[in-house]
């Protein structure tokens, strides 16, 4: 009775695990489910708001906007056509479809998200031309974004069709039939090339952009004109010197010091120079924090969201033995998902007109007409 009594405690502890952990498991499917759904519906909803906004904004009608919108384009394809079948691949922990459908899966996201990053290259080199020629804003032609539209997706285009045509590893079929996993060729010549098209050497490119961008701005910065102030009151220390006959009296107020003498002028000027010089580094200095501010975020949110990503895509096929957790491999996927995300946002929350545009969307505000008279 004793041996029956503590097989029946042990079958009833098994089951009662068993339930426990079947519980945790379902908990946590859950969990992942309702986090990666949030992210895919923000991911949807903040580039339909881009797209929206260019279409329906005249004053959002420009050139360089056309670079915006595709941006928003590529990475509505990502949060529609790549997050949602990566999402099911999360919670199932396995791949249940046919290989075909996982080459096509694959083949989009790669598509998709390599189309984004290009597009970032190509808006950071129509800053850097808006930056660096004077006349660039108005000769901005419409060919010039298309060729850097176009070339981002046939880039993009080429990079992804490469394993549709043959370019895998030996080991592809055997992965998603026996292992149930659906990853890109591990073919490590593919991985060399589809990095560096995809990533590094637009990586390289944006960070050496937003470098000279922000050397150019410093400069300019640095280099606008003087005050006004100063010239009047050089002017009229001048007219002091020249009228010997006038008398010495001159009352001149500035910052509430007040001056009777030539002698005192000059140090009005002097004083009105050092304030004027030390307001000027004040607004410089914050000007220049701004700027690099601005591209700090642009090229930091890049580099924090892809490069573990890519990393970790050239080193799986150079050491099998470096392979990490699915938890860790797939935490780098997403955060790279994430940048279609957080695109919209950043691309647009420095510009007053998408701020505004967004406003009216969400507001249902027309835009306000001032007639003037006839």
């Amino acid at each position: 009775m004793h041996t029956a009594g503590s097989f029946h405690d042990r079958q009833t502890l098994t089951n009662t695990t068993e339930v426990s952990s079947f519980e945790i498991s379902s908990l946590s499917q859950i969990t992942v489910s309702v986090i990666l759904g949030l992210l895919i519906l923000t991911t949807v909803i903040g580039n339909l708001f881009v797209i929206a906004a260019i279409m329906i904004e005249k004053n959002l009608h420009s050139v360089g906007n056309y670079l915006v919108l595709s941006l928003a384009v590529a990475d509505l394809m990502v949060a529609c056509l790549v997050m949602p079948l990566s999402a099911v691949y999360e919670v199932t922990h396995e791949w249940k479809l046919d290989p075909e459908l996982c080459d096509v899966w694959t083949s989009c996201d790669v598509l998709c998200c390599t189309a984004s990053i290009l597009h970032l290259l190509a808006i950071a080199m129509d800053r850097y031309w808006a930056i660096t020629q004077v006349n660039y804003a108005q000769q901005r032609s419409r060919r010039r974004i298309g060729v850097l539209i176009l070339s981002a997706w046939c880039v993009a285009l080429v990079v992804s069709v490469a394993p549709v045509f043959g370019w895998k590893d030996a080991e592809f079929k055997r992965r998603i039939e026996v292992e149930k996993r659906c990853l890109l060729s591990q073919d490590l010549a593919y991985q060399i090339f589809a990095t560096c098209s995809s990533f590094y050497l637009p990586l390289v490119v944006i960070l050496i952009l937003y470098w000279k961008i922000f050397q150019v701005a410093r400069k300019r910065i640095r280099h606008k004109p003087g005050s006004k102030a100063i010239i009047v009151l050089k002017n009229t220390h001048s007219t002091t010197e020249t009228c010997p006959n006038s008398p010495q009296k001159s009352s001149i107020n500035t910052n509430g010091i007040t001056s009777t003498s030539p002698g005192g002028i000059t140090r009005l000027v002097a004083l009105a120079k050092r304030d004027h010089k030390q307001r000027r580094e004040s607004i410089q200095s914050r000007r220049e924090r701004k700027a690099a501010k601005t591209l700090v975020i642009i090229t930091g949110v890049f580099v924090i969201c892809w490069l573990p990503f890519f990393v970790m895509a050239l080193l799986m096929p150079i050491c099998s033995s470096c392979e990490l957790s699915d938890m860790l491999f797939s935490f780098f996927l997403w955060l790279g998902y994430i940048n279609s995300m957080l695109n919209p946002i950043i691309y647009t929350i420095f510009s007053p007109d998408f701020q505004n545009a967004f406003k009216r969307i969400l507001c249902g505000k027309k835009r306000t007409v001032i007639s003037r008279p006839t």
